[in-house]
């Protein structure tokens, strides 16, 4: 089958760079090399994230069945491979709500905390880690309700604090995260896999590091709180002031031994995209594997860098492909329409680009969702002003109100892969003709 070119389809050949970094990403392509040797004990399999399902999946399949090896690991709703899903193997897969924690996800954890009980040093606990697990990983800290976490997480993601912000946060108010789930596993080894989808790839940021030691505490917390005017239950703000939540520590004796391992990350799915836009001819330039700030904002300054190039030629000649990763945030109006982050970035291009000839651009999250809705995100093409026009729709509308999703489905813009089953963050790739 011939590739899509993109010069007669620029939106294939955008499509095309973006399946080329999922698939860089995939679980059963990256886990072989970083499994342990079978222990003389048990193997435990355990974890929370988006791409859950696929590692436990990969892990069954490559783990010798001569060895004893159980488990669960949490998922989101809809994330389970379909071969899996008909066919569960050793580890238990267990679906739960992503990005507000449910009773499910609660339960789930639970019965981890249970798996981590009565563990000895010959013991292995093998814990997979992927972008989700902050909210799929859910218990309270004491005195703290399912609800109490519910409502916190729900100001956390109006807020537009970054990402960062948010797990430091979390952790300190989690009963399991920020290192209290590893240290509930001693004496056994510790060896975690991870999958990043954070800016920086930092294991204490990734599922809000539930295996590794947190160097944030709880003053830096509640700084947060105060600096997004985030009102939390009294029993959460008394235990961040006097210091009951506070994290394990690096140093902690309880880590020693435990292994870390990054299997997949943004950077690398950014440049198996650039090397597929080469291929076709179009030299690529990866901008950062890292960008933060408001969706929208971001949006309108990849829109000016493509306009330079457009018209000038300058950082970069054209045609080329710009690409760009990382965790943009949303901050939320209180007339909030549908869409996330990925939808919300190419609204602001699209008000920027103000139909600039010869740019497209598609924006999508790897894990397959955007926010909440169904699709990872859209393509913006010159022509999207004059068609939005054509059907009544203002960009700058839709824009104030968050309402991106609605914008771009009426004009069949929107890119709609279904659950990928792995998740290293946000995908933008610019291609300027």
């Amino acid at each position: 089958m011939s590739k899509p070119s993109p010069h007669t389809d620029p939106r294939g050949f955008l499509r095309s760079l973006y399946d080329a970094a999922v698939a860089r990403a995939l679980p059963a392509d990256n886990i072989a090399a970083h499994l342990p040797q079978p222990p003389r004990g048990r193997t435990v399999v355990i974890g929370a994230g988006k791409a859950g399902g696929a590692m436990a999946a990969a892990v069954d399949a490559l783990w010798p069945r001569e060895s004893p090896l159980y488990g669960l690991v949490i998922t989101r709703y809809d994330h389970v491979p379909p071969a899996y899903r008909l066919k569960p193997g050793r580890i238990e897969v267990v679906e739960a709500a992503h990005p507000v924690p449910d009773e499910a996800g609660r339960k789930a954890t639970e019965r981890i905390v249970k798996l981590t009980q009565a563990l000895t040093e010959n013991d292995l606990v093998l814990c997979l880690i992927s972008g989700g697990g902050s909210s799929l990983l859910s218990m309270p800290a004491k005195g703290l309700t399912l609800e109490d976490k519910q409502a916190v997480n729900k100001a956390l993601l109006r807020s537009g604090a970054a990402i960062d912000e948010m797990n430091c946060v979390r952790k300190h108010l989690s009963a399991i995260k920020g290192g209290r789930l590893a240290a509930m596993c001693a004496p056994a080894k510790v060896v975690t896999l991870l999958i990043s989808d954070v800016p920086g790839d930092a294991p204490e940021v990734i599922a809000s590091g539930p295996t590794v030691p947190d160097a944030s505490t709880c003053a830096d917390a509640l700084r947060i709180l105060d600096r997004y005017r985030i009102d939390v239950p009294a029993a959460a703000r008394a235990g961040l002031e006097n210091g009951s939540f506070e994290t394990p520590k690096p140093g902690d004796p309880r880590f020693a031994g435990h292994i870390v391992r990054t299997i997949a990350t943004p950077q690398e799915s950014l440049e198996a995209a650039a090397a597929v836009a080469r291929e076709a001819g179009v030299e690529a330039y990866i901008l950062s594997d890292r960008i933060e700030g408001e969706s929208r904002e971001i949006g309108k300054m990849h829109a000016a860098l493509a306009r330079q190039i457009a018209t000038r030629n300058q950082p970069f000649v054209r045609p080329c492909v710009v690409l760009s990763g990382g965790e943009t945030t949303v901050t939320v109006s209180a007339k909030g329409g549908k869409g996330g982050r990925a939808t919300e970035f190419l609204l602001g291009c699209t008000v920027a680009l103000q139909g600039e000839r010869g740019v497209y651009v598609l924006a999508a999250d790897t894990d397959g969702i955007d926010g909440m809705e169904d699709n990872a995100g859209a393509i913006v093409t010159p022509s999207t002003p004059v068609r939005a026009g054509k059907a009544g729709l203002k960009a700058q509308e839709f824009l104030d109100r968050n309402d991106a999703y609605s914008f771009f489905r009426p004009l069949g813009d929107l890119v709609v892969p279904g659950p990928t089953f792995t998740n290293v963050n946000d995908f933008r790739a610019l291609l300027i003709l």
